[in-house]
C-alpha cells in the first residue's frame, strides 16, 4: 500500500552511530537528576560559547523583537519571501565566510544558495551533479549521516576511498585512483569526490598537498568536487584552515573549466552552534547549478525572521570577532581536557586542529583485531560505562578500533565526569586487557614468524 521509498529499509537508522542515540534517549545524564545515565558524546555540537549570543541578543532585544529604528518589520518579515534569500543576509554570510577564511578569497553574494542546512545543501548538490546509479567518492573515515544525505533519497551511490592511520588518513594520489577503479568494477560512473575539510570525524584540516591532489584528480578525470567546510570556523590551532577555493586560486584556475566544478557546503549551525535555526548554504561559480539548486531549496527555506536576525549578528563586526577568538580558545581548552583524561587511562588520539571531536584510538582495548570486536567494546563502553560514542566503523573506517568522541555538546564539569568514568574501566579491566593484547601480540608474532619461514 506504500510507496517503495516508505518501505525499504535505506536510511540508514540501523548504523550503531544512531542507536547509540536512541540509547541515550532512553536514559540522559543529567549531574543531580540522573547521574548514572549515559552521556552524549555522539553529538557534534558546539554549546561552549552560547552565552556569548545570548548576551549579544539581550543588548539587540529590538532584533528578537523583529523591530528596526524602534519600528516593527514584522509584516515584512511575515509576508511571503522570495526564495533566493535576503539580500542583506547573504551579504553578511559571505563576508562571515571570508573572514574565517583570513581573507585570502573573496565570495559573490550572487552565487550563494541558501539552504535549511548543510543536509539540504548536500543533498541538493547530489541532486544538480549526479542521477541516480552514479557514484560520488569520499574519503573514509566520514560522517556516518552521508550514507542518508548523499543517498536516500538521490539514489547516488558513494565509493568509499580508504585512508590509512599510517599517514595520519590523509588523501594521496593512489587511494584516488583505486577508488576510481574500485568505481569502475563495480560499474558505477564517478562524477565527483566530496570531502569535509575540515574533517569530521578526524577533527583534521587538509594540507594544500590533499588539496592539490584533490584538484589534478578532478581536472584529469573531468569531475566535480564538493568541499563541505561547515568546521571552518572551528579551527583552534595550527595549521590554519585552507579552503578549496584557495587551491583553485593560487593555480590561477578561477577563470578555468574547474572553477565551475568546484562547490563548497557551508553552514552557521557549528562555527556559530545554532544547529536548530537550520541555516546552511551551497557557494558555487556555475551558473546552472546556482540556479537549479535556488530552485530546489524552495523545498527546504531558511525563515526570514532567522534570516533577519543572523543579518543582524554576523553585521555587528566586533561580535563575529570576539565570539570567534574566545570560541576557538574554548574549543582548544576542552580538547585539551579530553586528550588529557584519555591519555591518563592509556588511551590516544590522532593528533588534530579542529571540530568539535577527537579520533580516538582504542584499538588496544579490543579482543581481537576485528569489527566485530569493536562493536563489541561499543557496547560496553554505551551500557557499562554510559557514554554514547560513535564507533569507526560507522564512519566507514577500514580500521577496527577507532571511535569518534564528542567534546563541545557539554560542560567541563560533564567531561571530566565521562573521563573519570573512562578512567574506572580501564582500571578494573586492566588485567583482562593486558592479556588480550599479550594474546593479539603473540598472534601477530607467530604469524610473522611463519611468514619469514616460509
Amino acid at each position: 500500500m506504500l510507496s517503495r521509498k516508505a518501505s525499504e529499509d535505506s536510511h540508514g537508522q540501523d548504523s550503531s552511530y544512531f542507536l547509540g542515540w536512541q540509547e541515550y534517549e532512553k536514559n540522559p545524564y543529567h549531574p543531580i537528576h540522573n547521574p548514572t545515565g549515559i552521556i552524549q558524546m555522539g553529538l557534534a555540537e558546539n554549546q561552549l560559547s552560547f552565552d556569548i549570543v545570548e548576551s549579544w541578543l539581550e543588548r539587540n532585544s529590538d532584533t528578537l523583537e523583529m523591530k528596526k529604528d524602534g519600528m516593527s518589520v514584522f509584516r515584512e518579515l511575515a509576508l511571503c519571501q522570495d526564495y533566493h534569500g535576503l539580500p542583506a543576509f547573504k551579504n553578511e554570510l559571505v563576508e562571515f565566510m571570508a573572514k574565517i577564511r583570513g581573507n585570502e578569497i573573496k565570495f559573490d553574494p550572487k552565487n550563494l544558495v541558501l539552504t535549511a542546512g548543510a543536509t539540504s545543501a548536500n543533498e541538493i548538490l547530489m541532486f544538480c551533479l549526479a542521477n541516480p546509479g552514479e557514484a560520488f567518492i569520499l574519503p573514509t573515515p566520514y560522517y556516518p549521516g552521508f550514507d542518508r544525505d548523499l543517498k536516500w533519497r538521490t539514489g547516488v551511490e558513494i565509493v568509499p576511498m580508504h585512508c590509512s592511520s599510517l599517514n595520519g588518513f590523509k588523501i594521496t594520489s593512489s587511494a584516488l585512483e583505486q577508488a576510481c577503479q574500485h568505481a569502475k568494477n563495480l560499474n558505477l560512473k564517478v562524477k565527483g569526490v566530496l570531502v569535509t575539510n575540515p574533517s569530521n570525524p578526524l577533527g583534521t584540516t587538509m594540507t594544500k598537498t590533499e588539496l592539490n591532489h584533490l584538484v589534478t584528480f578532478a581536472i584529469d578525470k573531468n569531475i566535480h568536487i564538493i568541499s563541505d567546510e561547515i568546521y571552518s570556523g572551528t579551527v583552534f590551532d595550527s595549521p590554519k584552515f585552507v579552503s578549496i577555493m584557495e587551491v583553485i586560486n593560487e593555480r590561477s584556475l578561477k577563470n578555468d573549466e574547474i572553477s565551475k566544478r568546484v562547490h563548497i557546503v557551508y553552514s552557521l549551525s557549528k562555527d556559530l552552534g545554532v544547529p536548530g535555526f537550520r541555516v546552511g548554504m551551497i557557494y558555487s561559480n556555475n551558473e546552472k547549478v546556482v540556479s537549479t539548486a535556488t530552485k530546489m531549496s524552495s523545498f527546504g527555506l531558511i525563515s526570514s525572521q532567522t534570516q533577519y536576525l543572523l543579518a543582524k549578528l554576523l553585521g555587528d563586526k566586533k561580535f563575529t570577532f570576539d565570539y570567534m577568538e574566545v570560541n576557538k580558545t574554548r574549543l582548544k581548552k576542552q580538547k585539551e581536557i579530553i586528550e588529557s583524561g584519555l591519555k591518563n587511562a592509556g588511551i590516544q588520539c590522532l593528533k588534530s586542529n579542529a571540530g568539535l571531536f577527537c579520533w580516538v584510538d582504542m584499538k588496544h582495548l579490543l579482543s581481537y583485531a576485528t569489527f566485530e570486536a569493536e562493536k563489541e567494546l561499543w557496547k560496553m563502553i554505551l551500557y557499562r560505562v554510559g557514554l554514547n560514542i560513535s564507533p569507526g566503523s560507522s564512519c566507514h573506517c577500514s580500521e577496527p578500533g577507532w571511535f569518534r568522541i564528542c567534546f563541545a555538546n557539554m560542560s567541563q564539569e560533564t567531561l571530566k565526569v565521562a573521563m573519570r568514568r573512562i578512567k574506572v574501566f580501564i582500571d578494573s579491566n586492566s588485567t583482562m586487557i593486558s592479556i588480550k593484547q599479550s594474546f593479539v601480540n603473540n598472534a601477530n608474532y607467530y604469524i610473522t614468524r611463519r611468514e619469514i619461514t616460509n
